[in-house]
């Protein structure tokens, strides 16, 4: 005899709907919410403290002549196009190099991985400024091979420079995708190529690079998008010096939060940041969709 088993809690048109409610829940309250009163807030002229004054659109027609916004929009965008690709090649050649199959690699992929894992945690960000420094490991490098010292920290053309070497540094994450991915391409395409004729450079660019698009257009999106947010590593290591050169649009809108106690400003430079990433990531799936019709 068939034995029937009972839903205990029970098959009705909402029970579905009660069961994700929590989530509807917590969305509702932690992020529509507050994307809401974000939007409001960025109408007003307010200080945190005082009551409101609706202003409509003056903090964003402020935007366009304000040096700091301008300035840190540029930066921002400078920093993105230069990080993100080097982090793709950076990423995706130390994968095809941890992927081989040879003694004690696993070590290697976890010595890899652990700057990751550290972040900008302040020990970091204090090795980072010492080897950044007149004396510092860098510039006794370049002076050893016969090249002057560079300031770091004084010339704004090579300060941005040491956001982006850290970011590369925490390459960690986004290689263990790279390498995944790399693990889940069957071994028969290779040694299919290798009968034809096809060396390593030319199965990469037949074999490799198109099943990988996928994975290689995620970390695009990923990497776009925490580039375009940046905060931590400037806001510790250069505190947006020299001459703004460092100055992101996350260190603009704290400081017109926490510093100016400018709420109003503040909050429509995150909503002009957030269509900014979204028009950036728009492209980016343009570009994408158009280079896959084109292959």
């Amino acid at each position: 005899m068939k034995k029937i088993y009972h839903n205990p809690v029970g098959t009705g048109r909402f029970t579905g709907l009660f069961l994700i409610s929590p989530f509807i829940i917590g969305f509702a309250v932690f992020v529509v919410y507050p994307l809401i009163c974000s939007f409001v807030v960025g109408l007003t002229d307010y200080d945190n403290i005082h009551t409101p004054e609706f202003t409509g659109l003056e903090n964003y027609r402020k935007m366009l002549t304000d040096g700091n916004f301008l300035k840190s929009l540029a930066t921002t965008l400078k920093y993105t196009c230069i990080f993100v690709p080097l982090k793709i090649i950076i990423s995706l050649s130390v994968a095809l190099l941890l992927s081989l199959e040879i003694k004690g690699i696993g070590i290697f992929r976890t010595v890899f991985y652990i700057p990751s894992i550290l972040g900008a945690n302040l020990a970091v960000v204090i090795m980072w400024q010492y080897l950044f420094t007149y004396d510092g490991f860098f510039n006794q490098l370049i002076v050893k091979i016969g090249l002057p010292p560079i300031s770091w920290y004084g010339d704004p053309e090579c300060s941005l420079w040491i956001i982006i070497f850290l970011r590369l540094w925490e390459f960690g994450s986004t290689m263990v995708i790279f390498l995944t991915a790399l693990h889940d391409i069957p071994r028969e395409y290779y040694d299919a190529s290798r009968t034809d004729g096809c060396g390593k450079v030319k199965s990469f660019f037949l074999i490799t690079l198109p099943l990988m698009k996928n994975v290689i257009f995620m970390n695009v999106v990923l990497q776009t998008i925490s580039a375009l947010q940046e905060f931590n590593a400037p806001y510790m290591i250069t505190g947006g010096k020299p001459l703004k050169s460092t100055y992101t649009v996350g260190m603009l809108i704290y400081d017109e939060m926490f510093v100016y106690h400018n709420a109003g400003y503040a909050n429509a430079v995150s909503w002009v940041l957030f269509v900014v990433i979204s028009a950036v990531i728009a492209l980016v799936f343009m570009l994408a969709r158009r280079k896959g019709r084109d292959v």
